[in-house]
């Protein structure tokens, strides 16, 4: 019977923990190889690209600085936030995860930049230096403005969730007074009439 093409050999269930090892090894060495990948290039040519826009224009550095702070601090956060909301269905909260980490990309590469200590860093503040002057002072205000929009928000957002409980409360409140009310004249004319 063991020889018999019929009969279906015992496979391997699809989550076994040697096919998590397995997978979990991989994308461990994909994050790590992606890393100093990202590290050597990255910020060098976030650099480049912020310093061809802004061409040496301060104001404008600042300008651009600010909006793209503000922007790329705020859409991943609601991101974030979204992904948050999906926590029970980990597909769509892990697809808001990473459009949160696509749209934090910019702040993300000037943080590498600004933080960094290797060549690439070094190269992508001398070339802000020159190229962006303002983009690194005025990220950092939009970043601390796009944080306020986001929590501010958040604040404007719960409060207006909390004034319609408080309304949806107070007309229950009326309705059961405005009850007892009818039922306490009701009585009075039952006692009346009695």
């Amino acid at each position: 019977m063991g020889d018999d093409p019929l009969v279906l050999q015992e496979a391997e269930p699809k989550g076994s923990a040697k096919t998590k090892l397995i997978v979990g090894a991989i994308v461990l060495a994909g994050l790590g190889f992606g890393y100093l990948i990202g590290a050597a290039v990255i910020p060098r040519w976030w650099a480049q690209k912020i310093g061809d826009i802004i061409d040496g224009r301060l104001f404008f550095g600042g300008f651009m600085g600010v909006v793209i702070g503000a922007l790329c601090t705020f859409l991943p956060l609601v991101s974030l936030r979204i992904a948050w909301r999906f926590r029970k269905g980990a597909k769509r909260a892990l697809t808001m995860v990473v459009v949160a980490a696509i749209l934090a990309f910019p702040n993300l590469a000037l943080l590498g930049i600004v933080t960094g200590s290797g060549n690439a860093a070094h190269a992508g503040e001398r070339i802000l230096d020159v190229d962006g002057p303002g983009f690194r002072g005025g990220s950092l205000v939009g970043v601390v403005i796009g944080a306020l929009m986001f929590f501010g928000l958040g604040g404007l957002m719960w409060s207006r969730r909390r004034n319609k409980r408080q309304a949806h409360d107070l007309k229950g409140d009326a309705k059961a007074r405005k009850a007892a009310e009818k039922a306490e004249e009701k009585a009075a004319k039952k006692a009346a009439n009695d």
